[in-house]
């Protein structure tokens, strides 16, 4: 037998989603897989030839873009913050839907409206994308990289401003931020490394056409 398809999908938010896609694509993982005391992070499926590896949504779009695993699913914002060439990102899956935007306090000073700066700090866990999105408005983006608890960052003088995932807007509310800004509309892509879509010619463009096939459906029927 060919060596396995490693198929990378995300912990947190885009999982619960991606599973039933993933199960009407044909793709189940073992019992092992929604064990919750479970630490392992390789599990097999319901198919001999595709094994699942659970990892950070970035670190999805690392492994897949290396040749570690040949398939993912990733939301695009991790897509357009690496902008790894190596990947391609042949269907929107329509999951995983949420935005990228700028907030800052509610209180905030009009004087320091992003129209009057040339200069700003900014928390954020997408140092790539906000920076190119503050120079295409002519500002100078000073990046504070952070991983989580962004929504402190203001309140404790780190940064005035935050870039962030936004869903319903909750959690800014009540940390006493607004949403000023939306810097791109995400969902959940699948992703391929482009060489093993090449090399496994036999598998992986079958699995890819059988994923735009439920993604088409669903649209569909929305």
């Amino acid at each position: 037998m060919d060596r396995p398809i490693i198929f990378a999908i995300p912990k947190g938010r885009i999982l619960d989603e991606a599973l039933p896609v993933m199960k009407a694509a044909g793709i189940e993982p073992e019992p092992g897989f929604f064990d919750k005391s479970n630490r392992a992070l390789e599990f097999a499926t319901n198919r001999d030839d595709v094994r699942l590896i659970r990892v950070r949504a970035f670190d999805v779009a690392t492994f897949v873009a290396h040749g570690a695993a040949q398939i993912g699913i990733v939301g695009s914002d991790v897509i357009e913050e690496f902008g790894y060439s190596e990947l391609y990102a042949p269907v929107d899956l329509g999951i995983g839907q949420c935005r990228l935007s700028v907030a800052e306090p509610k209180d905030a000073d009009p004087a320091e409206a992003l129209s009057a700066l040339s200069h700003v700090r900014v928390a954020t866990k997408y140092p790539a994308l906000a920076r190119r999105w503050f120079a295409a408005k002519g500002v100078q983006a000073e990046l504070v990289k952070l991983n989580g608890a962004m929504e402190l960052a203001p309140a404790l003088g780190l940064s005035r401003r935050i870039v962030d995932l936004v869903s319903t807007g909750k959690t800014l509310k009540e940390n006493g931020l607004v949403e000023t800004e939306t810097i791109m509309d995400i969902s959940a892509r699948l992703i391929v490394n482009r060489a093993a879509f090449k090399m496994m010619s036999g598998t992986l463009p079958a699995l890819v056409e059988r994923f735009r096939e439920i993604a088409g459906a669903s649209r569909e029927a929305a």
